[in-house]
């Protein structure tokens, strides 16, 4: 609390003016209903609470974070309302996806159910009931807000052209450099590589069965580097933290014993159980990923030069190569042309792409074909390769939004705008004629001269 003068000055003024303040809460501190707006309240305590979870996080302690948070339950109360008159209804199955995650995030920052307890001064089964209503409160407030955001007027031409000549340049977004290609691309046979990697594994599981220390292997081989310096040690978290595969062999396990070969999409692993408590566990774990030989990278190579070679000689087009030869399933279909599985565009900003992919297209104009490299799958992986040549198709260097060639984006940004101005007069219209009481505490908060306080 030292980080924050102004709460010092509302403590104090708690426990030396019991009057103004409610019942008693938690091992002697005490709350009180500081907002009411139409038939709902805000209590300190629920202030609190969500400062400790924004503090846990990682947010800076700000000494205007009570102010925002206020603000922001403020505001959640005026569509919160709405949404109750208009009969949203949310998923329960959505609301107990989302408390689960948030209760693991937070056993895993915390150490587990004791730390947490500890931490927020209430046993698990009471913050449970709380996050779950405010998660269900947060929900409904989201389709409400959607709701508010669908009576915004769609954007026409004109209003993106006004947007475009009315907005300084210096105020239009920027475009970073785009980058459309094709590629041709080949996995590595892994058959052998995998098997030298069980292989290897077997061997330590036997070591291991035998008396030597897991951890000794561990630091010694595992290629995971985060835990190999702690002797394979992955500190206590929540099983939804990992892979479905490992979580379900570790989470199996009894205390001290070493699981069978597990495969993940980082590798194949062994898993040793140091402890685990409900949906918790602290295990250790050795690391390996399948090797490929110079031999597996030079045939890969060679079969592509020769591919760039016709298709250079003209005798097939990148086209009709990507559909015939190419093993890369989201792309050979459309003649290895590649698209962006985040938003779908066929364009890729540098930060979207992978750095072996963007570190050969830099070297190349349009039109222009490269030599076979070596690649990740799309989730970066390198224990799962990808052999490839790729054609740059098309290149847009970076540039300030333009009208003709980057209307969407323009069209996006004016769409948003009116979006967020209907909310704001959503919000302006329902603070008018909502009953608001807000506590003088709260005066210092600058958003209050906005027309929260009558």
């Amino acid at each position: 609390m030292r980080h924050y003068p102004y709460f010092i000055i509302v403590a104090l003024i708690l426990f030396s003016s019991p009057s103004l303040w409610g019942q008693k809460y938690e091992k002697g501190l005490i709350d009180k209903t500081v907002v009411l707006i139409g038939n709902d309240m805000i209590q300190l305590s629920a202030i609190e609470s969500e400062v400790q979870m924004m503090l846990l996080q990682g947010f800076p302690p700000d000494k205007d974070l009570r102010c925002n948070i206020l603000e922001q339950m403020l505001i959640q109360k005026l569509l919160l309302t709405q949404a109750r008159l208009d009969s949203l209804e949310i998923s329960p199955d959505n609301v107990e996806s989302e408390l689960e995650s948030r209760l693991a995030d937070i056993m895993t920052r915390l150490g587990g159910e004791k730390e947490v307890t500890e931490y927020f001064k209430k046993p698990i089964y009471r913050l449970k009931e709380e996050w779950r209503e405010t998660l269900s409160e947060q929900f409904l407030t989201q389709e409400m807000r959607s709701k508010v955001a669908q009576g915004a007027p769609q954007v026409t031409p004109s209003d993106v052209y006004k947007y475009f000549k009315r907005t300084p340049e210096d105020s239009l977004p920027i475009i970073p450099t785009q980058y459309r290609y094709r590629q041709i691309a080949f996995y590595p046979e892994k058959e052998e590589a995998t098997l030298a990697v069980k292989e290897r594994l077997l061997e330590f599981r036997e070591r291991v069965i035998k008396g030597e220390r897991f951890s000794t292997i561990a630091t010694l081989y595992s290629e995971d580097p985060g835990t190999a310096i702690r002797g394979g040690e992955l500190g206590m978290a929540s099983k939804n933290l990992y892979w479905p595969q490992f979580s379900d062999a570790a989470i199996s396990l009894k205390k001290g014993q070493v699981s069978q070969i597990v495969e993940t999409p980082d590798g194949f692993h062994l898993i040793q159980m140091i402890e685990k408590s409900g949906d918790m566990f602290n295990a250790r774990h050795i690391l390996l990923k399948p090797k490929f030989t110079n031999a597996d990278r030079d045939k890969a190579f060679h079969k592509l030069d020769s591919i760039k070679v016709l298709i250079e000689m003209d005798s097939i087009s990148f086209a009709d190569a990507a559909k015939r030869y190419s093993q890369d399933t989201k792309s050979y279909l459309n003649g290895g042309v590649v698209s962006n599985s985040r938003t779908g565009s066929l364009f890729f900003p540098k930060d979207e792409l992978k750095v072996q992919d963007f570190n050969i297209l830099n070297t190349l104009k349009e039109g222009e074909i490269s030599y076979p490299f070596e690649s990740a799958d799309d989730e970066g992986r390198s224990g799962n390769l990808l052999y490839k040549i790729v054609k740059l198709e098309e290149i847009i260097p970076s540039h300030i939004a333009d009208y003709k060639r980057d209307y969407n984006i323009l069209q996006e940004r004016v769409q948003t705008k009116l979006a967020m101005e209907e909310i704001d007069k959503f919000i302006k219209e329902k603070r008018e004629t909502t009953f608001i009481r807000i506590d003088p505490i709260w005066q210092h908060c600058t958003f209050l001269k906005e027309g929260w306080i009558k």
